[in-house]
């Protein structure tokens, strides 16, 4: 008796659903203005093309302002996801952050992720000779230095 009341209510519920999609098309054959459709559609693709510039001025600022090792590696992670090579003041700002967060590993692990990320040997050379001053006043070693046998 109990399960058949149940079966009933459910019944019932099932029918008494609203039909969304009838009144949605009364509403809008009912409303006479036309709206201009680019300005009620999204465009997800619309997006400001931003310049080597801006991405250096972005990241230098980021790099700054980090506050903890998570923040500082979020933002390398971030940095080096793009299909550019990051300018020199942008590493060297890491390296910074890094050294500010105490985090050694990781500013070592940044000129890894760098010699991935260049084309060629000539390039990652021309990035430690310009990172030169930076990696000696911080104390910073290559990974070919720390491990120099299995290189």
């Amino acid at each position: 008796m109990f399960t058949s009341s149940i079966r009933t209510a459910l019944r019932s519920r099932a029918i008494q659903a609203p039909r969304f999609s009838t009144m949605i098309t009364k509403q809008v054959i009912a409303n006479p203005i036309r709206l201009n459709l680019k300005q009620q559609i999204r465009g997800y693709s619309d997006h400001h093309e931003e310049t080597f510039e801006e991405f250096t001025a972005r990241y230098e600022s980021e790099f700054e302002t980090a506050y903890d090792l998570f923040e500082v590696q979020r933002i390398l992670n971030n940095c080096f996801s793009y299909d550019l090579v990051p300018a020199p003041i942008v590493i060297e700002k890491a390296l910074q952050a890094c050294r500010r967060v105490n985090d050694y590993p990781t500013a070592v692990r940044t000129f890894e992720a760098l010699k991935h990320k260049v084309e060629n040997k000539e390039q990652y050379q021309a990035y430690l000779d310009e990172l030169k001053d930076i990696r000696k006043e911080l104390g910073i070693d290559l990974k070919e230095e720390l491990y120099a046998d299995e290189a």
